[in-house]
């Protein structure tokens, strides 16, 4: 059983080892994998290992020998799955393997936005601390989160860990979700969507893109907040009209944005948020600890067993 894995780089930094998928066939391993370089490594492949390399139905019909695609992540949007069902070829991927990281992230944006930490440490090492009189000195406002209103969009395994650890700090968690669920969490408000982001001193994004959530986070939406209050996304980067957001951040209609993801990864260098005021952005790390990644290639090594037994395990298709 032959397994490429197409973009190695995405998992491994040299940090992780792949024996346990080595163990499963004849393994071979780049560490990225252009759109046109994919039929010539995979062209006799039984198993592809992949995270964002994409797989249209004009690739697809072009390997007779696909039999799994195994994507080292839980969204699966970057495969054509109606083709991939037609061409009996199976898609596996990994759910939830990286909700305590991701969820680590989004306190990490909300925490230098009111800590200022790496500010602070900046303005110390170019001798600012020794100039001043006092003990201490500080030169942005900071902020207690506790009684601050944490809006949450989108209440899936994320952002019901986001909740728990925002209560954790005394916040007040504010909830819109298509189903909402007031009974099991009776210590949570779930509110419409205007009214999370007319509330809201921190807005953390936690739904899935959809052809429905596609820029969802409009320039309506984004003036209804309120002037003190920052916008935190480590879900995807679609979900946000970029030039809208910028367009709020630069008039000072809101204070802040912590961003992991971005509509165009890597970014092109128009992105306007590039040049936003106020904007923290982080090149899409969220979910990269060395625990979670670890666990993708657990899950994975597991999945691919599964299916050598004929067994189904976390097939999406």
């Amino acid at each position: 059983m032959k397994i490429s894995i197409l973009d190695a780089s995405t998992i491994s930094m040299s940090d992780l080892s792949w024996d346990t998928i080595h163990k499963l066939g004849n393994c071979e391993i780049f560490p990225s994998t252009s759109a046109d370089q994919i039929y010539k490594k995979c062209k006799d492949t039984d198993i592809i290992i992949a995270n964002k390399v994409a797989f249209g139905s004009d690739i697809l019909n072009k390997l007779p020998k696909l039999k799994l695609i195994c994507v080292t992540a839980t969204g699966v949007n970057q495969i054509d799955l109606k083709a991939a069902k037609e061409l009996n070829i199976k898609v596996s991927n990994v759910p939830n393997y990286s909700t305590y990281s991701v969820s680590q992230m989004v306190f990490a944006h909300i925490l230098n936005f009111t800590q200022h930490v790496s500010e602070h440490s900046t303005l110390i090492k170019k001798g600012e601390w020794q100039k001043r009189d006092s003990f201490c000195f500080w030169n942005s406002t900071l902020l207690e989160l506790s009684n601050l209103n944490l809006g949450i969009l989108g209440f899936g395994n994320i952002g019901k860990t986001v909740a728990n650890i925002g209560k954790s700090f005394g916040m007040n968690i504010l909830i819109h979700t298509r189903h909402p669920k007031e009974k099991e969490f009776p210590f949570y408000q779930f509110v419409e969507l205007e009214d999370l982001f007319k509330r809201s001193d921190f807005i953390s994004l936690h739904c899935p893109l959809t052809n429905k959530t596609d820029k969802i986070i409009n320039d309506r939406l984004l003036k209804l907040m309120k002037k003190t209050a920052f916008l935190i996304n480590t879900s995807r980067g679609g979900l946000i009209d970029e030039q809208a957001l910028s367009n709020v951040l630069n008039n000072n209609l809101i204070k802040g944005a912590g961003l992991d993801v971005l509509s165009t990864e890597p970014p092109k260098e128009n992105n306007p948020l590039l040049k936003s005021k106020n904007t923290t952005i982080t090149p899409h790390i969220a979910w990269a600890t060395l625990e979670a990644r670890q666990r993708v290639l657990n899950e994975t090594a597991k999945n691919i067993e599964s299916f050598l037994k004929e067994e189904d395990r976390n097939i999406v298709i």
